[in-house]
Formats: structure tokens, sequence, C-alpha cells
């Protein structure tokens, strides 16, 4: 007989081991299938330990620069084996916290491929112990979290040794000399600042007409400088035409926005041109679940159009962030024990307007809301202000006095629409904005909160008050 459970979560990314711990909390008894590593991408070779590489870049960039704060390095060098290997161990170590987590919450671990065999039954391949076998779960509901992975460029497939995704990048065989990057969203800008901090020669395709081209054209033009003055060549309104590789490196055509083509030689290519979401071969077409190029289509708790059948995170519409699959993983864990009887919840939707966006390369960008330029093509009249971090004395005393900090108001309302970020530490700074946005703050309660002296912080208070002809610093 089928195990039953009241809820069965197919996959374990931050989308699903969330919502299976959520479900857990709930009085719901819970099971996870996994087909490969639990915790997922971001947990085994995305969010986190991209971050430990570029936190060992970070250093080695800091050392280089030692005598800027009165130091001496001598002889500073990078092991690249070294840095690789705290990286996995630091995904390793998330691994099996994530692993403690399903035993403390008392959650079934199934590891093996899961497929569904309807809306409710969910069958396995590999075993409850990884050893083979097939089995068949039931539960009462299921929430479909199974990820996504790198686009592959059709006309050069990665291979792992010339031409590398994210997952290449992160366990490379051998350093770039000469490394090309093919997309200018997080992923890739991440990548060519960590492999430029390494010292490996670096350039950046971008087909759109700038960098990060989700962020504030403001910001843009911010890092576009900045990676420039780092010896980043940066190529944007451009496309890669063709790959040639071969066993000593790869020939690129490269189409300027001259529309003139160029042939340059590398000696690896990052490709980092979107991803496409997991959502082939798990049995979702024989149940008639709706979807658009393979993106599951969710209501604002992640309902499908199949009773009973569950969607979160990158399976899902995007922003496809880690801490958004999260989220929607609480709101549909919530949501299911709702149904389920539960009184006591009381989920709300998803509201992605208050999602922010985080960028670790050098230097960090963080955003949420709207940028100006959307808020004015929604028709609002607006009120910007801008405050730079060498007027800010933690900026200066830190030696990173490069960035802003932007913020975008409703005129008519005072509303908080958008607040952008570009310099040090803003990747942790943006959560205030978030709140703020959360409480539908306007900015008269910005104003009036006492920021701590001396932070960089500071310069989200001054940015507020630049909006409205009130800034103390500039």
């Amino acid at each position: 007989m089928a195990d039953q459970y009241d809820v069965i979560v197919l996959g374990s990314g931050p989308g699903g081991y969330v919502a299976a711990i959520r479900c857990a909390q709930l009085g719901l008894k819970t099971a996870i299938v996994e087909r490969e590593n639990l915790g997922g991408i971001c947990l085994n070779w995305g969010c986190i330990p991209t971050k430990a590489l570029l936190r060992s870049a970070e250093v080695l960039n800091h050392m280089k620069h030692a005598a800027a704060y009165g130091l001496a390095a001598d002889n500073i060098r990078a092991d690249l084996d070294a840095v690789v290997k705290r990286s996995r161990g630091v995904a390793k170590q998330l691994n099996q916290g994530v692993t403690h987590l399903m035993k403390k919450n008392k959650i079934t671990v199934h590891m093996g491929n899961g497929v569904l065999k309807s809306a409710t039954s969910v069958e396995v391949t590999g075993g409850v112990d990884g050893k083979g076998g097939t089995e068949t779960i039931s539960a009462k509901q299921v929430i479909v979290a199974t990820g996504a992975r790198a686009r592959d460029l059709p006309f050069a497939k990665a291979d792992g040794e010339r031409v590398w995704t994210y997952r290449h990048a992160m366990t490379p065989k051998q350093m770039p000399t000469k490394l090309l990057v093919i997309g200018s969203g997080a992923i890739g800008i991440e990548f060519a600042s960590f492999y430029n901090d390494m010292g490996a020669e670096v350039t950046v395709v971008e087909m759109m007409d700038r960098v990060v081209p989700v962020e504030d054209a403001d910001v843009s033009a911010f890092l576009e400088k900045a990676l420039t003055k780092q010896g980043m060549k940066i190529m944007t309104g451009a496309g890669v035409e063709s790959l040639a590789v071969s066993a000593s490196g790869v020939k690129a055509k490269i189409k300027g926005k001259d529309g003139k083509v160029a042939e340059a030689d590398y000696s690896h290519v990052i490709v980092a041109v979107g991803i496409v979401p997991n959502t082939e071969n798990i049995g979702l077409e024989a149940l008639g679940v709706k979807a658009e190029r393979g993106i599951i289509a969710i209501d604002g708790y992640g309902r499908t159009n199949v009773k009973g059948l569950w969607a979160i995170g990158d399976v899902t519409p995007g922003p496809w962030l880690a801490h958004k699959a999260s989220h929607e993983g609480v709101i549909a864990a919530e949501a299911i024990a709702a149904e389920l009887g539960n009184k006591d919840v009381h989920p709300h939707p998803m509201d992605r307007a208050n999602i922010p966006g985080c960028t670790y390369c050098h230097p960090q960008i963080a955003s949420v809301g709207l940028t100006e330029a959307k808020a004015k093509e929604a028709g609002y009249e607006l009120k910007v202000g801008t405050f730079p971090f060498i007027g800010n004395g933690k900026a200066i005393a830190l030696g990173e006095p490069e960035g802003f900090v932007k913020t975008v108001f409703d005129a008519k309302t005072g509303e908080l629409l958008g607040a952008h970020m570009i310099g040090a530490e803003v990747t942790e700074m943006i959560q205030g904005y978030v709140v703020g946005k959360t409480l539908e703050t306007t900015e008269a309660e910005l104003m009036h909160t006492v920021f701590p002296h001396p932070t960089i912080s500071e310069s989200m208070h001054e940015s507020v008050l630049a909006a409205y002809g009130r800034a103390i610093h500039i």
C-alpha cells in the first residue's frame, strides 16, 4: 500500500524545503522528494557557494589594496583549488543543516526521481534510501518545487571544459586566463566579478543596451563604469554569433552595437543567458496543468488549475529568486492548511512588488519596487532622491566611497515606489526599504526614522530627504 501523507513536496530547494517545514509546523504529515541534494541548487550550487567564492575574491581584493589602509601585505596570491574547496565546504555544511531540519520536523525524505501519477500521487524511482527501486506515495495535496537549470546556447552547449554554466564555474578544472561572460544578469555579473578579482581578463557581452538591465538605469551606468575601471571589457547592445570550441580555447564571433562582427579568442566562456524550468517529464502534461514555455500558471497562493496541485519557485512566474521561492512555500503551506481545515492560519497572496533583488558583484547592487523609468511609464508623478556614498562618513572610513542610494516616491501620496542602491553592503541594507514598502510607508515615516551613526544606512535616510529637497550632507 502506498505511503499516505497530507502533503508531498516535489523538490527540496529553498522553496520546497521551506514549504515542507511550514507544513510540518502546521501539523501536516509531510514528505519531500529529492533526486539529488537536499537544499537544491541554491544551497549546493547557487546562492550560498557563490557567495563563499565572492567573499574570497573580496578579501583578495582588499589584500591587494592593503596599502590604502596603512597596511603591508606582500606576495599576495590566490589558490583557486583552496577557494573552491572552502566554497564546497560551506555548501556541505548547509546541506547537512537541511538534513537536520527534515529530521527535526519529522518530514519523511524520499530520495529519487519523482513523477506525478495524479494530482495526489507521486512515483519515486530510486527508493527511500536512494539504493534503487520504485515506490508510489500519495497525499491530499502536492507542491511542485522542482526549480530550474541554466539555459544553453543552441550553437554551443556547455561542456564543462571550455564552455561553462554557473555550475561548472563554481568548480573550475582550471583558472581562466581570458574569460568571456555571455549575459549580464546577476549570475553573469557575479562570476565576471569573481574571476576578474581572481586575475582573469574578463569580457562581458550583453544583448540589451546596458548591463544588469532589470535594474534602474542609473545603477546600470554606475556599474558599467565601476567594472570598466576594474579592468573588465563591457560590450552592450552586442551578441555572440558563434563559438568555435577547441581543446585549447574558444573562438567567438561577436556582433557589436555598430553591427560589425569581430573575432576574439578566449580560454573559457560562461553562459548566463537565463534559466529553463524543470517541468519536463514530471507528469504535468498528462494532468493538464496550465503552463507557458514550461512556466506553471498559479494564483497568488500557488494553486495551479488542477485541484490539489500547487507550484512554487522557479517553475512559476518570476522573479526567479530563492527568497521569493521560500516565501511562496510558506504561503502555499498555509493555504493548504487552511483548505484542510486549519482555522488559525490566514495566508496572504504574494506581492511581487515587494520582492527585493540583490547582486553580489563588486560593488554590490540591491533594489526593490519600480525603477524611475517604470514608475514614469506607470503614470506616476515622481519625487526622486539620490545620495552618494562620498557624502557618508562610514563609507569613507571603510574606504568604500563609491556608490549611491536612490529612492522613488509618488509625488501625490508620498508612497515609496522603489529603492535602488549600488555600493558596499547594500545587499544588507535593502531590507529596510522592503519593510517600509510592506508596511505601506510614506516619506514622512522614513524621514522621522532615526538611523544609527555612523553607518552606511544613513545614506538611505539622506536619499529620502533628497527627494524632498531636504538632504543634509550634500
